[in-house]
This record gives structure tokens, sequence and C-alpha cells, in this order.
């Protein structure tokens, strides 16, 4: 089991965050906003262990304390970031400054994995993608189900009025064309492999298209779910991993909710009692629920439903949270 674990702290239902430190001493100094550049990883950020940085938890329901779901991990001074929804890049940003990730800043994010193309999991990729383009020293990689390359022709179509703008004056300009992405459309299996990280795509169930993720380092695994409705393949992949994090949909919520959006949801989603049975079998070392539906009903509800049949460490994961 991963050291990290350690730092969790038993309460009654053994529940307890273990997120990093954020006291002010922690926090890196910021005056103003300025243009990052650099020239890959320092040995510092090579040096460090593997962070999950929590950049959104919510859903498709507006929410004032949540930004859509995203999820960075960071190892060896690059940044993965595992869905973009809305204020993602935001959260990125704020968590670059809070938690000193030079590879947060927007302009330093190489590579994007989309679990699905719903829009609350992809409206930041064009903020990500188009941001500071014009000072892009590489442009962004995107990974993700068929039909990626159709939103990116999408935003590059949008970019033109932009694009000439910014080009018919005396603006300095790295590449013309840094605002476009580099989209892969993906099949299950291993998508990308750099020295000791490799990231593994599994089909899951939400639909249509779309995937989960199983990320191996030299000093973790993890196990994202993306949007899906209790998949044996998943319970498979998170076997002993050391963070699974998985999306939730609330039973008692889901109740609150019309007929057709019940067997919508059914479909599509996890009921909570069905992800205690999932991880109880699969015993992470770790569940953070993410991206959690609950309808009206407390956190405290949705907890009880999985404790019900999970008793290991679990958290529900707010924003900016680090493990």
């Amino acid at each position: 089991m991963n050291k990290r674990l350690l730092c969790f702290v038993a309460s009654v239902v053994n529940i307890a965050a273990c997120n990093w430190p954020a006291d002010e001493s922690y926090r890196k100094p910021f005056v103003s906003a300025v243009a990052e550049q650099r020239n890959g990883p320092s040995e510092e950020e090579l040096s460090r262990q593997t962070q999950v940085v929590i950049l959104g938890t919510g859903t498709p329901l507006p929410d004032p304390h949540r930004a859509g779901p995203s999820i960075a991990v960071i190892h060896k001074g690059e940044a993965y970031l595992f869905d973009v929804g809305a204020g993602a890049v935001q959260n990125a940003t704020l968590a670059r400054y809070r938690y000193d990730i030079p590879s947060l800043y927007p302009t330093q994010i190489c590579c994007v994995f989309l679990t699905h193309l719903h829009n609350d999991h992809t409206q930041d990729l064009s903020e990500l993608s188009t941001a500071m383009w014009w000072r892009r020293q590489r442009r962004l990689r995107v990974w993700g189900p068929s039909g990626l390359t159709k939103i990116a022709s999408g935003v590059n179509q949008m970019m033109l009025p932009d694009v000439s703008f910014r080009l018919s004056g005396n603006l300095p300009v790295h590449d013309p064309d840094g605002y476009k992405t580099e989209p892969i459309e993906m099949v299950p299996g291993v998508v990308f492999a750099k020295d000791d990280i490799s990231i593994e795509a599994f089909s899951v169930s939400h639909g249509g298209p779309s995937f989960g993720f199983r990320i191996v380092t030299d000093d973790i695994t993890i196990v994202i779910s993306g949007d899906t409705a209790v998949s044996k393949v998943l319970r498979e992949k998170a076997r002993n991993v050391d963070i699974l994090i998985h999306e939730v949909i609330s039973d008692s919520g889901l109740l609150q909710t019309p007929e057709s959006f019940q067997a919508y949801h059914r479909g599509s989603h996890t009921l909570a009692s069905e992800l205690g049975r999932l991880a109880a079998e699969s015993e992470p070392g770790l569940l953070v629920l993410y991206h959690a539906l609950l309808y009206g009903v407390s956190e405290s509800v949705l907890l009880d439903e999985v404790t019900a049949e999970f008793k290991g460490k679990i958290v529900v994961a707010n924003d900016l949270d680090v493990f």
C-alpha cells in the first residue's frame, strides 16, 4: 500500500481527508499574473512523489462550490488531466500557486485524456487549448473517444477570428498554429507510456463511447471511473489500487427524480450502494467520490449508503483537494 495512505486518521466511520497542506507557509507567494515559460521540469519537480489534484468534482447541475469534472495527475513535472469540465482551467491556475506545481500553469499542461464527450466533461477544453496560444511552446495533446476530432475542428473554427486578429498586428507569435490541439481518438488499451508512467483506457458503460483510466507510475496506481454504470471491467481494473476515484449517485437522491430520469441514471451511473459493493470487492487503498449526484440529499447520507457496504478509507472530494 502506498505510504501516503498512512496519513489518513481513523474516525467513527473511517472517513478522513488527508489533503495536501494548505497553510500559508506552503503556498507560493503571488503578486500578480505572469506569463510563465520553462524549459522542462526542474530537478526538484522530478524528485517529487506523484500527486493527484482534484480540479473539479461537479456534475451537469450548476454548483457554486464545484467546477466541472477534472482530475490532474502530476508526475515527474508533467500534468496529465482527466476531463476538463467548466472551471477546471481556473482551478488548475489556483493549484499551480497554492501547491507550487509549475506544470499546472495552463500553457504548461501537456496532456488531456477525456473519459467521454459529454459537455460537462469537455467545456474547458477550448479554454485550455487556446489560452495564450501565441506563447505556447508546445501544443496540447488530447486523447478521447471517437468524435474528438470533430470537437477539435470546431474549436479551430471558433478561433479563426481571434487568430486573424492577432496575426494581423505586431504581436510576437511563437507558433501560428499554437491554438490547435493534437487529437488522438482512443481504443481500449495502453494509450500513453513515458518512462515510468503508463495510462490505460478501458471501456465503461455510459451509453456512448466512454472510458475509464488506469494510471500506473513508479510510486502509485490510480483508477478513474469517468461516468459509468456499475462495471465488472472497472471492478477488475481497480483491484487493490492505491486510489480509486469514482463517480456516484445517491440511492435516496435518485428516488427524488422523475421515473424517466431514474431509468436513465440506473443505466448510466453507479448507485452508492453499488459502488460500496464494488469497492468492497476491489479493495482500493482509498476510495475518492466525485461527480456525486445527490439531488438534494446530504453528503452524510451518501457516505452512509456507500459505507454500508465498504468499510475501507473513503472521502468525498472537494475541488482543489490533493492526494
